[in-house]
């Protein structure tokens, strides 16, 4: 039985139908200005018995900041209904060449993780891993930068990390670090076993003990006058390259 956690909000109409359509038992109420509250949306409301209530004037600054823009529509939301147990998802995981899984390693900007999470289902990933501690959490800002994204995925919550990636290992899965300085280049390896890929904290990188358990640390090439690239631009970009020889990852359901 999941845990019920404190509720976190989303906001927008895009957002919340793909948490109707796609995990609805998360929905836990939604919140509706009169001019969000079209037929269609109570329509998918009513068919997951959802409660809905008018939006009134103090609101949407109780539950969501005030730049959100949240189209008159926000929803609570219970994130123990998104997350994934790591066991339970690992005890039903079919990996094959087309496998890929996506590690974040204490990010910390909601931006980044959102913006991960959407590249990650663009691409055909089966999963995006998270820490459970010292890492940037599923808040409506990252539901919002993920396009709703965060529902179309499983998204596995980890207690540990590097017991984590020694299961997988042990699953046959090859384990790839994202560094700026590693030691090849995206463009040099076949990726052809299943893959976890791990994304590190913005500032320091992948830590030691996670790092040392990378089976390649993988670069990618740009021009010297550019030192970096964001954490999220460089995830979109190996997910992306690693696509082009997996496209039978790109067509497959659910």
């Amino acid at each position: 039985m999941k845990r019920e956690r404190e509720k976190i909000y989303i906001y927008g109409k895009h957002a919340l139908m793909e948490a109707l359509g796609n995990a609805p038992r998360a929905v836990k109420k939604v919140f509706l200005s009169p001019e969000a509250n079209t037929s269609e949306l109570r329509g998918a409301l009513e068919k997951n018995k959802i409660p809905f209530s008018a939006m009134k004037g103090g609101d949407a600054g109780r539950m969501v900041s005030k730049d959100a823009s949240h189209q008159g529509v926000i929803a609570a939301v219970d994130p123990a209904e998104i997350l994934v147990n790591f066991d339970d998802f690992v005890s039903n995981l079919k990996s094959d060449g087309n496998t890929i899984l996506v590690l974040l390693d204490e990010l910390t900007d909601p931006q980044n993780v959102g913006a991960i999470i959407r590249s990650a289902v663009a691409f055909g990933a089966s999963g995006v891993l998270l820490p459970a501690k010292n890492q940037a959490p599923i808040t409506g800002a990252v539901v919002k930068v993920s396009a709703g994204m965060v529902f179309r995925i499983p998204i596995v919550e980890v207690g540990n990390v590097n017991r984590a990636v020694d299961i997988l290992k042990e699953k046959d899965f090859r384990v790839y670090g994202l560094e700026m300085n590693g030691e090849r280049e995206i463009s040099d390896e076949k990726f052809g076993a299943p893959s976890l890929f791990i994304v590190g904290n913005e500032g320091r990188g992948i830590r030691e003990k996670t790092f040392e358990r990378c089976d390649v640390q993988l670069r990618i090439p740009m021009n010297p006058k550019c030192e970096s690239l964001n954490a999220s631009v460089s995830a979109a970009i190996v997910l992306f390259y690693w696509s082009l020889g997996h496209p039978g990852a790109l067509k497959r359901n659910g």
